[in-house]
């Protein structure tokens, strides 16, 4: 299990943090959300803005109560990166089955007809973020507790767009984005600073394991074996994704 490190002297602290009128600056929020001294949920999906957000929570003395939802059940690339972060941060994470998983055998996906029949009669729920987040809070008895992410809006012009139009603390649904206001580079010195890695696939497909695609699903079948034959027990015709592109080679 290797992670990957990121040095103090790669990065320097010299981006100008994003301002939107009328926007509260993130650390204000952060500082506004300690001095409440309650608990914050963090939705925790081991890529680099999500270890941004625990580190700048950390740094504003909140307690973090973080969750991780699974795409694909007991990989062990990804089982063990957790443990890490556990170890890291010395706070237990939840580990919780992400809805897109649902979504995925609920289509059908990669499923050979067999299965149909079988998937169908399930009927597996497929709840919305928001439900989620209050089946956690539930679950931890946090029953108000703020639900955080690391959203930035310089990520794409759409999150700008939705961080202006909805702001990043949205009260009635209890959700904050911790450091949307942050740069990659604020980023990148957060983990540097704090001798943060980043987990393994960063080095496989330069992002946390987000999809069924080939540009995941090649590197997991080079990089981890075991885990991508973890995959295809769930999802048994996903080697036809490998196999077409490299037909097409």
């Amino acid at each position: 299990m290797h992670h990957r490190c990121a040095t103090h002297h790669d990065y320097r602290r010299c981006a100008v943090p994003i301002v939107v009128d009328g926007i509260t600056p993130s650390e204000q929020i952060r500082a506004e959300l300690a001095a409440e001294g309650k608990p914050v949920l963090l939705g925790f999906s081991r890529g680099k803005d999500s270890l941004a957000a625990w580190l700048a929570m950390r740094e504003a003395g909140i307690e973090v109560v973080p969750y991780h939802l699974y795409l694909v059940p007991g990989l062990r690339f990804i089982e063990d990166s957790l443990k890490f972060y556990e170890d890291f941060f010395g706070t237990p994470i939840l580990n919780l089955p992400h809805s897109t998983l649902f979504r995925w055998l609920n289509t059908l996906m990669f499923q050979p007809p067999e299965r149909a029949a079988v998937i169908e009669a399930a009927q597996l729920p497929e709840p919305t973020y928001e439900e989620l987040a209050d089946l956690i809070r539930t679950d931890v008895d946090l029953p108000a507790a703020w639900n955080a992410d690391g959203v930035r809006a310089a990520d794409s012009p759409n999150r700008r767009m939705a961080m202006v139009t909805h702001g990043p603390k949205r009260e009635h649904l209890r959700k904050v984005s911790i450091v949307w206001d942050w740069r990659i580079a604020d980023v990148r010195e957060a983990l540097a600073r704090h001798n943060c890695p980043l987990p393994p696939e960063y080095e496989w497909f330069g992002r946390s394991f987000d999809g069924l695609d080939f540009r995941f699903l090649d590197p997991i079948r080079r990089h981890a074996p075991d885990d991508y034959e973890r995959i295809l027990s769930w999802f048994p015709l996903a080697d036809l994704e490998v196999f077409r592109r490299d037909l097409a080679r």
